[in-house]
């Protein structure tokens, strides 16, 4: 069943549209723009730039998405297959399933709202010609990982992003930018330089890079001693990029010093690729390497999921200074503990839980970033302290729609049933406590109790946050100085290029004790309405996510015989 009747060939100049698009638009980024598109300000015509060539390529993955046959989720649809490099059989192939079409659609949409969130508030620095042209091709980048079918160009795509996602950093982001950006791009070469071996590995003793054929074959053309080399050798390089507990340090820094809409893309779609390389190149290639390993991966799931709630409760405490986009940063190593959870287990219930704990990640995640992001621009710190002070704090009073969305985010994040969030982590322990044929089912129940254990944990810090921040703390002294009742600004500096970005106006009357904050602005609803609404809608109705993901897992795990 499709939604629209699309012939073959168009589905495939689709899916090659939407992986190069992007990088076409990255380069005519850097060009001069034509007169006629210059606007008012000659930065206006590279932001209307972005904000069209991403638009163009949501539209282009939501057609493909109609055009999709449902009724067979686990073939290869949109398929190319052409020879490049012919000497090492390396193949232009490019194909969707269940499992890729979902996260090709999530980067898409996540990357249109940054563009469009940017077009009127564009982060501080360098030019605003190098800042659309790294997002579209970082954009780029991670949708040709999503939807390349060979090894090496696999990798090529996974390393693709890592240079757009450092300037992004190191040149827009905030205090520490330098340090955090140089940290980001060294854990992660040093992995996906681990990860090359490991590919290779398996090209080289299998005689093709094709991922097809291999998953096909279910490892059967590997010993088993070259399934576990391979495994530990990608299973390293992607471990990083999810990342997972304890090569995870990377990540709070990152997440600190990047702008907003660079979070946002970091922890929406980048840290999906680890985990979906886990799905469709280790699962189905190296079967008995898996096997060896997942006990361990398991374990470090859970001990990630509970450090990283320990970490949140740390930084969420009074007086710990904690910045709260910190806090979320910690909070993403714990979900993304939840899906290598779910992938350990080697089970299609554990594996779809992961893949819709990956979706749910990207929406709920994503959508906390964009309103960290915003609250920080109103405050002028993320500090946990300032903001639930006196002075700062009581967000419900101050911009009530804004103190709502972060209360929306903040539960659903937690796992609250009935939203996204819910799903994923209920699966994934599922799939713990029967795990495959050959894994131990008193371990894996106990990481299933040490995971129910974290779910406890993550509740209690965000609804710590969502205390302190939305509805304030006690103060003996109420009345603030002549000084703090000066209003503040609505919103950081504006960036001269912004188009029509919105003055400071907005806010409310003002009191002694509740000096009101610019509330959401239409560009910011415009830019959260869409995650906020997917998640309700992925939470009420999760039937249509895994509709499609569950067939082609079943597929995956059986070797390709359905």
């Amino acid at each position: 069943m499709t939604v629209i009747d699309i012939s073959p060939s168009v589905m495939q100049f689709l899916l090659a549209f939407i992986v190069v698009a992007p990088l076409l638009g990255a380069l005519a980024a850097l060009l001069p723009a034509p007169p006629g598109l210059k606007g008012k300000n000659p930065d206006q015509a590279v932001l209307r730039h972005g904000v069209t060539v991403t638009g163009a390529v949501l539209v282009a993955a939501i057609v493909l998405a109609a055009g999709f046959d449902h009724d067979h989720p686990a073939t290869m649809q949109a398929t190319t297959d052409i020879s490049w490099i012919p000497a090492l059989d390396v193949r232009i192939h490019l194909g969707i399933d269940g499992i890729s079409l979902p996260l090709l659609v999530l980067t898409a949409l996540l990357t249109f709202l940054c563009a469009l969130y940017s077009y009127f508030k564009l982060p501080a620095g360098p030019s605003p010609k190098a800042f659309v042209a790294l997002v579209l091709v970082l954009e780029s980048g991670t949708l040709a990982t999503f939807a390349v079918l060979d090894l090496l160009l696999f990798f090529l795509a996974f390393e693709m992003v890592l240079i757009p996602m450092y300037f992004l950093i190191a040149r827009w982001g905030g205090d520490q930018r330098q340090a955090a950006a140089w940290k980001f791009i060294l854990y992660t070469l040093l992995g996906s330089v681990v990860m090359l071996l490991g590919l290779l590995l398996i090209g080289l003793k299998s005689g093709t890079f094709d991922m097809v054929a291999l998953a096909t074959d279910n490892g059967r053309g590997l010993t088993t001693s070259v399934q576990v080399i391979a495994v530990l050798a990608i299973g390293l390089g992607l471990a990083v990029k999810t990342p997972m507990w304890p090569l995870h340090s990377w990540l709070p820094d990152a997440h600190t010093a990047a702008p907003t809409v660079g979070s946002v893309l970091l922890a929406g779609v980048l840290l999906k690729m680890g985990t979906y390389g886990f799905v469709r190149i280790l699962l189905p290639v190296a079967p008995d390497g898996m096997r060896t390993f997942a006990p361990y991966l398991a374990a470090f799931a859970v001990v990630g999921i509970v450090y990283g709630s320990l970490a949140c409760l740390a930084l969420a405490r009074t007086g710990a200074k904690g910045d709260l986009k910190r806090l979320i940063a910690y909070s993403s190593v714990g979900h993304m503990g939840f899906v290598l959870l779910g992938i350990a287990t080697m089970t299609p219930t554990g594996v779809n839980g992961a893949l819709f704990a990956n979706i749910a990640h990207g929406l709920i995640t994503g959508l906390l970033f964009f309103l960290v992001g915003a609250v920080k621009d109103r405050y002028g710190t993320a500090d946990l302290d300032t903001l639930a002070g006196a002075r700062g704090a009581a967000l419900y009073g101050r911009a009530p729609r804004l103190g709502a969305l972060l209360a929306f985010a903040a539960v659903a994040s937690l796992g609250l049933p009935g939203l996204a969030g819910f799903w994923g982590e209920m699966l994934t322990l599922f799939g713990a406590y029967s795990p495959a044929e050959g894994l131990s089912r008193p371990a894996f129940r106990t990481f299933m109790a040490i995971g129910a254990f974290g779910t406890l944990l993550t509740a209690a810090y965000m609804l710590i946050v969502v205390r302190r921040v939305c509805m304030g703390e006690h103060a003996p002294h109420s009345r603030l100085s002549p000084d703090e009742q000066t209003p503040q600004a609505a919103d950081g500096p504006q960036q001269s290029g912004a188009a029509g970005s919105p003055s400071s106006g907005g806010a409310g009357p003002r009191t002694a004790t509740t000096p009101q904050l610019a509330d959401i602005h239409p560009y910011e609803a415009a830019a959260w309405t869409p995650l906020a609404a997917l998640t309700v809608a992925a939470g009420l109705w999760p039937a249509v996510l895994l509709g499609l993901t569950d067939p082609a897992v079943q597929q995956l795990l059986a070797g390709g015989k359905s």
